[in-house]
């Protein structure tokens, strides 16, 4: 028997809908893969922030822990933050996803307080406007965080080309206030991911601060592929001479003279008394009660000034045996 050299199908190739493949090919990870890179992430991002935050704290060795999320309406969110808070929306992540990091002001305060040499204890002492020096310290922490935010959502993956051109870290501070709702960083109705940020050092001391992240934007935040671990790298500790420090102003003032009166002298003052003054040679230039300099006092450009003549050394710069 001769076949034809033609071959025709005995029927055609299945064709399916546009809807059925799309479908199968967008489909997300299973709820316990999402659920397996959201506890790797969080425990990437607890890790890096250790590291990253130190020299921002004294130095300090850091254990940071990331709670598992709460699942909150936009509203439900902003009300857990509260009207006033030290706020920040946070550009961060792989594709550039905005996100909302909020301190309390105590410890704002307390955070500002180790960076600078204290012990950082959150007291209740809460001002009704957070000082400058704080306000700097929460965003240099905030564009941190947003910078570790950014490599914990690479995962394997290398930063795409051009991605260091939009900062060093990676992520960045947007704007800041103190009321949450005004920055707008969700929809009221929409579904968020609550987290909490422990940070705790080796003396005892626990900081704490929320993050917010609208649920479409999370899962954009999370790495897709397998992770790795990033080497550790040493950290300087803060310096007077770098962010965030290096703009804050501090009062200064020179004491030209200190004198006794009696009481009963004191009480019986009034306008048009002169009181004589015996100044020094040298003059105390200070920062609240901590002694800056010594100097002399005289005129510059037709106005008062003082030429500084000592500086005196740190106490741990002191050669050994002299004593302070």
């Amino acid at each position: 028997m001769r076949m034809g050299s033609d071959f025709a199908p005995v029927r055609a190739a299945a064709v399916h809908c546009a809807e059925l493949t799309a479908h199968s090919s967008a489909r997300g990870p299973r709820p316990e893969e999402s659920a397996a890179m959201m506890a790797a992430w969080r425990r990437d991002l607890a890790r890096l922030l250790a590291d990253d935050l130190s020299g921002l704290l004294s130095g300090d060795r850091l254990d940071v822990s990331i709670t598992e999320p709460e699942h909150l309406t936009g509203a439900d969110a902003l009300r857990r933050i509260g009207p006033l808070a030290a706020n920040s929306l946070i550009r961060c992540g792989a594709t550039a996803e905005t996100a909302l990091l909020s301190f309390d002001f105590a410890t704002a305060i307390a955070l500002t307080d180790r960076s600078f040499g204290g012990d950082g204890r959150v007291t209740g002492n809460v001002p009704e406007a957070l000082p400058r020096s704080a306000a700097l310290l929460v965003e240099e922490t905030a564009t941190m965080i947003a910078g570790a935010i950014t490599t914990a959502s690479y995962g394997d993956m290398p930063p795409p080309a051009g991605a260091a051109s939009r900062g060093q870290s990676g992520g960045e501070v947007i704007v800041r206030s103190e009321s949450a709702a005004r920055l707008k960083p969700f929809a009221l109705d929409a579904q968020t991911l609550f987290f909490v940020l422990e940070i705790a050092n080796r003396q005892g001391c626990t900081w704490r601060c929320a993050l917010a992240v609208a649920a479409d934007r999370m899962a954009r935040l999370l790495p897709g592929s397998g992770r790795r671990s990033r080497p550790r790298t040493p950290r300087e500790a803060a310096s007077p001479f770098a962010a965030p420090f290096a703009g804050v102003p501090v009062p200064l003032h020179v004491v030209l003279a200190e004198f006794d009166l009696s009481l009963a002298r004191l009480q019986s003052l009034s306008p048009g008394d002169m009181i004589p003054l015996a100044m020094g040679r040298q003059v105390p230039l200070l920062a609240g009660e901590t002694l800056v300099a010594h100097g002399a006092v005289g005129t510059a450009e037709d106005r008062m000034a003082i030429r500084l003549t000592r500086i005196p050394l740190p106490q741990s710069a002191s050669p050994e045996g002299l004593a302070p």
